[in-house]
């Protein structure tokens, strides 16, 4: 699963990636600070199954802090896109493509409307913020539009002639963005799209097919940064009422890498996703004055008014809310502990409408193959190939040798 993180130039986008991540990239205060697309790690966070059993787990992936799991997820950060990037303006062209691969979007932007639709800076309340919101849509549908529409005329010319199904040659022409033959099969249908004649489909038409593809195949969640600039959280509640269907998190991004750094250094004990922090003793000799103002500054405006900064919030809405997400365990019914003593080491994140036997065909394809039963670790029950898992389920998979 990859996450990709996109928005306008000078957004914080970069920083809201690296607050995730802590990888090593480039922060400016100026249009296109990121050419190619950073890449890192970021971590969703889930309770720890195994305090269940009085336990603590051991990741070989990721960590555990307090009484929660981090899971990794890929992440991509790509350079700001600009009002008419499916055109190719401000490089768009190749930034668009290097979203292809993305399962998910977090949408960041400067909820405060300190940033203009060319990526400049300017005054808090000179720009509305729900333009950025209709502006980056638009520019994905005509995205989707421009690959749907390519050789349009022949492909569905063809699609008539050879009497081929429209939604097996749909998916195989897009399938480079994640669509598939149920996806478009039930778009079509939705629409009322004529399938035995494609060709006669209009501009509006296809636009819509566009669009529905583009909101299946790439869910996106918004990220409202800067949260602590004056008239930011009045901003976010008129955001909320004006897009009452999308996901919108309020985050400061700023706060969380300055947090997440200070405790990487040992100075704080901070959980991500957490509404507070405690200075540690080493904190308490190393921090000077000025830097505790400053951490003092971050819990009363960000951890305490909005119960967190938002970055860890985001990140799990978008896996667990928006793509629905499961994390699940493998272990053992009579032990959890791998043959190097690891207390449930390994974490999938399987899709909605998982069964057993995805499960196993995770795990090994030898045990998918092989499958016999399945074991649920808390219940002690056994269940077949179709049982459908849950999130944070600990399952055994019994295969045949």
């Amino acid at each position: 699963m990859i996450v990709g993180i996109v928005g306008k130039a000078n957004v914080g986008k970069s920083t809201f990636f690296k607050s995730s991540t802590l990888a090593d990239v480039e922060i400016a205060n100026y249009p296109f600070a990121t050419i190619k697309p950073n890449e890192g790690v970021g971590y969703v966070k889930v309770n720890d199954p195994a305090r269940d059993f009085e336990k603590v787990s051991n990741p070989r992936n990721g960590f555990v802090l307090k009484e929660f799991r981090f899971v990794p997820v890929q992440m991509i950060d790509v350079a700001g896109l600009v009002p008419g990037a499916h055109e190719g303006k401000g490089m768009g062209n190749a930034f668009l493509d290097d979203l292809r691969q993305a399962d998910v979007l977090i949408h960041v932007i400067a909820v405060a409307g300190t940033t203009n639709d060319k990526g400049e800076p300017i005054a808090p309340g000179s720009y509305d913020p729900a333009n950025d919101v209709k502006f980056l849509e638009l520019e994905l549908d005509l995205w989707y539009l421009g690959i749907l529409k390519k050789g349009w005329d022949k492909f569905s010319r063809t699609v008539v002639q050879e009497k081929g199904q429209i939604h097996m040659a749909l998916s195989k022409q897009l399938s480079g963005l994640g669509v598939t033959e149920d996806m478009v099969e039930d778009i079509v249908d939705k629409l009322g799209l004529d399938k035995e004649k494609p060709i006669q489909w209009t501009d509006d038409e296809l636009m819509n097919l566009a669009i529905n593809l583009r909101k299946r195949t790439k869910p996106m969640l918004i990220a409202c940064n800067k949260i602590d600039v004056p008239g930011a959280a009045e901003s976010l509640e008129k955001l909320k009422l004006e897009f009452p269907d999308r996901i919108f998190v309020g985050c400061s991004a700023e706060s969380e890498l300055a947090l997440r750094e200070a405790a990487k250094a040992g100075l704080v004990e901070y959980v991500p996703g957490d509404n507070n922090f405690t200075i540690t003793s080493l904190g308490e000799e190393k921090l000077n004055e000025r830097q505790k103002q400053a951490l003092g500054f971050i819990k009363t405006n960000i951890l305490d008014k909005f119960q967190g900064t938002g970055v860890q919030t985001a990140l799990d809405k978008a896996v667990f809310e928006l793509l629905k997400y499961m994390a699940i365990f493998p272990g053992g019914v009579s032990k959890l502990e791998d043959s190097e003593g690891r207390c449930l080491p390994d974490c999938f994140l399987m899709p909605p409408n998982t069964t057993a036997l995805d499960f196993a065909y995770k795990l090994h394809t030898d045990f998918g193959k092989k499958f016999i039963c399945a074991k649920d670790v808390r219940t002690k029950r056994t269940v077949g190939k179709e049982h459908p898992l849950k999130n944070l389920d600990i399952f055994e998979i019994v295969a045949g040798r």
